[in-house]
């Protein structure tokens, strides 16, 4: 602090100290003073200035005293401060001095502040800049590597030239250059279209180089086509060389598709006539292994059986084939034969066939044929749907005209509904075959096929009925054992119910509904030719129970056909048994029948008066029943030629002989029934007819 001259003012302060005092003031010494003053003033409350007021004194005197005392006590303070004067100066310098250090560290921080704000600024720009970077790093590596990849599909390399002018059109070799070549063809092609100028450096090249594989490839087509024109020629080997290869059509077809056009139609023409040339040779050489002998309109279900009508009946040889009317082994050709290697004529000529057996050897060389055709034909010619069915047309069409047409020259005289029926099912079969081969292009020829049997077949089918219908029973002998047109009808019913098992056919069953209501309706007239009921019976059980046996044997024991005729058998041999209990033991039969009715109306005076009546029928059973039993034994045994249905009716007949015994007994009188025959002794004299008979 500076030391001023030492000038009093009015109050008597040096001037200098008035300076420190001014200091003093300014930087808060006083803040004691002013304190001091306040609580002086604070002690002057109300009751003093009350009290003053009180005693008279003058309030002037009174101010002047008061101010007096503040002058004193204000300078004895600045005398204080004064003499702190040093410590006030010394004060001030610091805190100018901590003033300055606070400034400059401000401006410190500002400038710190400054530059981090830069820092940060820098650091996002480098950020940016790296991104850029890395951006750009990246499209130049795309562009890079594709401006590589296009460089290299553009550029033909001297090796290609050579691979293609000169090594052989099988080696693998050639197979990757023809690869690249196409590609490179097609890009050229897509390149003219943008009106690139790169493609306009290697057109010519690629150009002259399509012009020479094209050439080499034509050539190499056409000789392996050509290779199928050679007799004795397997032509799979040239056709699984032609897949091996079929890069070359691609390339071709993408590339010139007047000389794909070229190569397609010489395939087509040459298969054409191959396919065609050798099915009509097979055809013709199969037709001379048919029996020699087929049905005719004379081997009818109802025409008269003679020997010079029954089919196959003149050839020793095939003595062990069926007749129309019996299947036979001829299911074979649908289930152990079906996929069967097919015959070969010439190694066949010593013997013979029915036409379902050859139909079978020619639709599977057909489907064999055809679906290996079709499948070449979509994989090479890379063609589907309506094109792929188009391409084979042409090629196959030929062919399965001729084998339709071989089947109408056929069908046109045939009389053999079972054979007919057997094709059917062939053709049903091989149609699903082609299905899970994925060729479907043999289903509109499956169809034609069809169409051409099924009308011959339901017209021959009406033909049989209708002989059946105009059948008359007074032309044939009575005889009680089977009918030969029933025998003809079980045989007959059970091979048609047996071929349909797996593919039913709502006409078939219709006609065959028809054909047993005429059967039926055929035993019946037959059956009343003869005088006695019981003869009768005895037919209808005998062909009944034929058709029954046969069919359960050769088809489902639950068919339509089975159970309508169990229904019929179980009938007339209930009806059978009372016919032949009743000469013998007919008085015992009514007697029960009547007493149950007469207990059964509570007519009991009536029932006691049939005591006499009851002793009569038992003194006569008593004496005649064995005699009756071996008589009815005897009668059952001859009516029957089978075993088993005459054993059968046999046993029928004992069991309600004894269930009408147990009743008659329960009805006699107490005296009545000590003069009867033990039940058992009955039961054991039955045994004797049957060992095996349940008692």
């Amino acid at each position: 602090m500076c030391v001023c001259v030492s000038v009093v003012n009015k109050r008597g302060i040096k001037t200098a100290d008035f300076q420190v005092y001014k200091l003093a003031q300014s930087e808060g010494v006083f803040s004691a003073f002013h304190s001091d003053m306040s609580d002086l003033v604070e002690k002057l409350d109300d009751e003093e200035v009350q009290e003053i007021l009180k005693t008279g004194t003058d309030l002037r005197q009174y101010s002047q005293q008061i101010e007096k005392e503040f002058n004193e006590v204000e300078n004895r303070s600045i005398s204080d401060y004064i003499k702190e004067s040093q410590n006030i100066a010394s004060l001030h310098t610091q805190i100018r001095a901590c003033d300055d250090t606070l400034e400059r560290m401000e401006n410190m921080l500002t400038n710190f502040q400054h530059v981090l704000s830069n820092i940060s600024t820098e650091i996002t720009s480098l950020q940016k800049k790296s991104v850029s970077m890395s951006v750009q790093l990246t499209n130049r590596q795309s562009v890079r590597a594709q401006l590589s990849q296009f460089i290299e599909d553009m550029a033909v390399p001297e090796e290609m030239i050579a691979v293609i002018m000169e090594t052989a059109v099988t080696e693998k070799e050639f197979l990757v250059n023809l690869n690249q070549l196409n590609h490179k063809l097609a890009l050229v092609k897509e390149l003219r279209f943008k009106e690139s100028a790169s493609a306009n450096d290697v057109q010519d090249v690629l150009e002259n180089l399509k012009v020479k594989a094209m050439a080499r490839i034509r050539t190499y087509l056409m000789e392996q086509i050509h290779k199928f024109r050679k007799p004795m020629t397997n032509y799979q080997v040239p056709q699984n060389a032609m897949l091996k290869n079929k890069l070359f059509f691609e390339f071709i077809l993408s590339n010139e598709r007047q000389v794909a056009q070229e190569i397609c139609g010489e395939y087509v023409d040459t298969m054409s006539k191959i396919y065609f040339s050798y099915f009509k040779s097979y055809s013709s050489r199969l037709a001379a292994l048919q029996f020699e002998e087929a049905a005719s309109k004379d081997d009818l279900m109802g025409v008269e059986d003679t020997v010079s009508k029954s089919l196959f009946s003149k050839t020793t040889s095939l003595k062990n084939k069926s007749t129309v009317f019996t299947i036979g082994n001829r299911g074979d050709v649908l289930n152990q034969q079906l996929e069967a290697p097919i015959l070969v004529p010439h190694a066949q000529q010593k013997n013979k066939y029915s036409y379902e057996a050859l139909f079978r050897s020619e639709q599977y060389a057909l489907v064999d044929n055809a679906c290996r055709e079709y499948l070449f034909v979509t994989e090479f010619f890379m063609v589907r749907g309506s094109q792929a069915q188009e391409l084979f047309n042409q090629i196959m069409g030929r062919t399965l005209s001729l084998l339709i047409k071989n089947v109408e020259t056929y069908i046109a005289d045939c009389f053999d509904c079972i054979a007919m029926f057997l094709c059917i099912h062939l053709i049903l079969r091989y149609q699903l075959m082609c299905h899970k081969r994925c060729v479907p292009a043999l289903d509109k020829y499956w169809d034609s096929l069809q169409a051409v049997i099924w009308p011959r077949l339901e017209v021959i089918f009406r033909t049989n009925i209708q002989s059946v219908r105009d059948c008359d029973p007074t032309r044939f002998t009575r005889e009680m054992g089977p009918h030969y047109i029933t025998r003809r009808y079980a045989e007959f019913s059970a091979a048609i119910v047996g071929i349909s098992e797996h593919f039913p056919n709502e006409l078939m069953s219709r006609l065959l509904l028809e054909l047993q209501n005429e059967v039926e309706c055929f035993i019946l007239r037959m059956a009343a030719i003869f005088p006695a009921r019981k003869e009768q019976l005895i037919y209808l059980i005998n062909n009944y129970d034929l058709v029954l046996g046969v069919l359960m044997e050769r088809t489902r024991d639950n068919s339509k056909e089975a159970e309508a005729f169990r229904e019929q058998l179980t009938a007339r041999s209930g009806e059978y048994v009372e016919e032949i209990l009743a000469p013998h033991f007919g008085g015992i039969i009514q007697f029960v029948r009547e007493c149950e009715l007469m207990l059964e109306k509570e007519q009991t005076e009536e029932f006691r008066r049939q005591e006499r009546r009851s002793l009569a029928l038992v003194a006569n059973f008593s004496a005649n029943w064995k005699t009756a039993l071996e008589e009815i034994n005897k009668e059952v045994l001859l009516s029957f030629p089978s075993l088993v249905t005459g054993q059968t009716l046999l046993q029928l007949a004992l069991t309600s002989l004894l269930q009408y015994y147990h009743r008659f007994h329960k009805l006699l009188t107490p005296n009545a029934r000590s003069q009867l025959v033990n039940i058992h002794v009955i039961k054991m004299f039955i045994k004797k007819y049957s060992g095996s008979f349940n008692l």
